[in-house]
């Protein structure tokens, strides 16, 4: 008897999961040790980039799609290119105790927070790679990090229950929202004018930015921390995961529940939607993905 390897998946707990925003061919998942890029067909691995010993926490795609931003449990921001998993460059002491958010500018910079609250802004050259400021105004664990479409602002959530606009013009705090939860994740709406968020309260909340207040707050689950929240396209619906590891799609305006995914047997750490609007990848603390069919009614209220 002879044995053959025919699909491979991560063994330890998924950290994170990301598509590139024009592109839902790969997305990129990454856990203890490694990063791997995946075809969203056929599910075989295409890319395996592995650093023994350290874990690597968040990931994002560069917007040219020519590198792979990552932050790791060793405090450090490597890149690597996507299709040979080369290393491009390294940031070494980028946090202390770990970089545990990152997202790629489109002028080829970096915005990252690190396990001690701090968020960092990064000048990338193919030759140099530089802080340009740093923002310390959260106390605790920086868990996501959002920019808008312009890229002149960013949102970062903490697990000191804090909640920072920041303007990335001058570097200076625009607003300041506070809830009494340890914050997970953090979305735009279409507009821009509104983020929600949510975290181990268990509620999905909806902020005014320019108000800086809390609008509306619905319950998200009964029981567990809801760990990630992302907002379709359209502006329509929310989708949500976490610890009582459902996938929940939410109609945004009413506050609604309309859908429940159904097949984890552990907690969802994260939870993403294709470029495309067609599917939803959730990853798990038992290093599980599951992809799932974004129900018909759900699809074209986004092309209509």
């Amino acid at each position: 008897m002879s044995k053959e390897l025919r699909y491979t998946s991560h063994h330890t707990s998924i950290n994170d999961v990301v598509f590139h925003e024009n592109f839902d061919q790969v997305f990129l998942t990454c856990s203890t040790k490694n990063i791997r890029i995946w075809d969203a067909n056929s599910y075989v691995e295409l890319t395996r980039i592995e650093i023994p010993n350290v874990e690597c926490n968040c990931i994002s795609v560069g917007y040219d799609g020519t590198s792979v931003v990552s932050g790791w449990s060793d405090g450090k921001i490597r890149a690597f290119a996507p299709k040979s998993g080369k290393l491009l460059y390294t940031i070494n002491d980028a946090h202390n105790h770990g970089c545990t958010s990152i997202v790629a500018l489109k002028n080829g910079g970096i915005i990252s927070g690190g396990s001690e609250g701090e968020v960092r802004a990064w000048e990338i050259t193919p030759t140099i790679q530089k802080m340009k400021v740093n923002l310390k105004e959260h106390r605790s664990r920086v868990t996501s990090i959002i920019l808008s479409e312009d890229n002149k602002r960013a949102v970062s959530v903490s697990n000191d229950g804090s909640c920072i606009i920041w303007d990335l013009v001058n570097f200076t705090r625009f607003g300041c929202l506070f809830e009494k939860t340890m914050f997970k994740q953090v979305a735009f709406n279409r507009e821009e004018f509104q983020v929600v968020t949510t975290g181990s309260a268990r509620n999905i909340s909806y902020w005014d930015i320019e108000g800086q207040e809390c609008i509306r707050m619905i319950e998200g689950a009964q029981e567990g921390d809801i760990n990630s929240l992302c907002v379709t396209k359209s502006g329509l619906n929310i989708v949500t995961a976490g610890d009582d590891k459902l996938i929940k799609v939410w109609d945004y305006d009413y506050g609604k529940l309309l859908y429940k995914g159904i097949g984890h047997t552990v907690g969802i750490n994260r939870c993403i939607i294709s470029p495309s609007q067609l599917k939803i990848i959730s990853v798990g603390k038992d290093g599980a993905i599951f992809v799932w069919k974004v129900p018909e009614d759900v699809l074209l209220a986004e092309t209509d």
